[in-house]
C-alpha cells in the first residue's frame, strides 16, 4: 500500500536520529554512579527506542514496577538532558533522503514517544524543526504509541487524512501504532529494532533495510 504523494511521518529516535550515544552514556554515567562498569555500546543500543524503560531495563535489570524504577529512571532522565546534543546527529544516509522529500515537494512530520522537553531541543538542536510540518511528542497525546492517537493527531494538525500518510519507525509498536490509524507502515531496518519479534515478522508494508530505499518507494529514485 502506498498513498499517492504520501505524508511521510517519521519516528525520531532510530529512524531520523542516531540517539544511542547520548543515551547509553545517560545509561552509563548513572551505573557509574552506582558502583558499575561500563555496559558496552551494542548491549545498550538495541533498547534506545524503548526509552528510559528500556535503557533502565537493561543497565539495572529493573522494569516498571519494581520499587527502585521510578527512582531510576528520573535519575536516567536527568542524566540524559544533560548530554542530549553531545553525540546525537541524524542518520547521514537520512539526510539525502529529507533533501530529496523537500525538493519533490512532500511534507513530511515526526510523531515520537519522547517527551516533548526532549523532543523539541533536540529537533531544533538539529536543523529538523524549521524542517517538518508537524511535530508530535510522547506527551502531546494521552496515549503513546502503539496506540493511533499521536498519529491521528499529526494527520490532524496538517490537515490529511490519516490514508494519506505513511508512517517510518524502527520499532514494533511504531508499526502497529501506523496500521491502527490507518497510515501506510515502514520499518526502518537500519534503527535499533528493539529486542522482540525480527523486524521482518512486524507485518510492515514494508522493510526499508536503508533510509535511501524510502525515496524508491515513493519512485523519487
Amino acid at each position: 500500500m502506498r498513498p499517492a504523494a504520501p505524508v511521510l511521518l517519521f519516528d525520531l529516535d532510530g529512524t531520523l536520529i542516531d540517539s544511542a550515544p547520548d543515551l547509553a552514556g545517560a545509561a552509563n554515567d548513572l551505573r557509574a554512579e552506582h558502583g558499575l562498569a561500563p555496559l558496552p555500546h551494542a548491549a545498550l543500543r538495541p533498547m534506545v527506542g524503548a526509552g528510559a524503560r528500556g535503557m533502565v531495563g537493561v543497565a539495572f535489570g529493573v522494569l516498571p514496577g519494581d520499587e527502585r524504577f521510578a527512582d531510576l529512571r528520573d535519575a536516567f532522565l536527568a542524566r540524559y538532558a544533560e548530554r542530549l546534543l553531545r553525540s546525537t546527529q541524524v542518520f547521514a544516509a537520512v539526510l539525502p533522503v529529507l533533501d530529496a522529500l523537500d525538493a519533490a515537494g512532500l511534507r513530511w512530520g515526526i510523531v515520537t514517544n519522547k517527551a516533548m522537553r526532549f523532543t523539541a531541543p533536540l529537533v531544533a538542536g538539529l536543523g529538523l524543526a524549521q524542517r517538518a510540518a508537524v511535530v508530535i511528542a510522547g506527551d502531546t497525546t494521552p496515549h503513546a504509541k502503539p496506540h493511533p492517537a499521536p498519529l491521528l493527531e499529526a494527520a490532524r494538525r496538517i490537515s490529511v487524512a490519516p490514508e494519506a500518510c505513511a508512517y517510518i519507525g524502527d520499532d514494533h509498536r511504531d508499526i502497529l501504532a501506523g496500521q491502527a490509524a490507518g497510515m501506510a507502515t515502514l520499518a526502518a531496518g537500519w534503527g535499533y529494532l528493539g529486542q522482540g519479534e525480527p523486524v521482518h515478522a512486524w507485518g510492515a508494508d514494508r522493510v526499508l533495510s536503508s533510509p535511501g530505499e524510502l525515496l524508491h518507494w515513493l519512485e523519487l529514485a
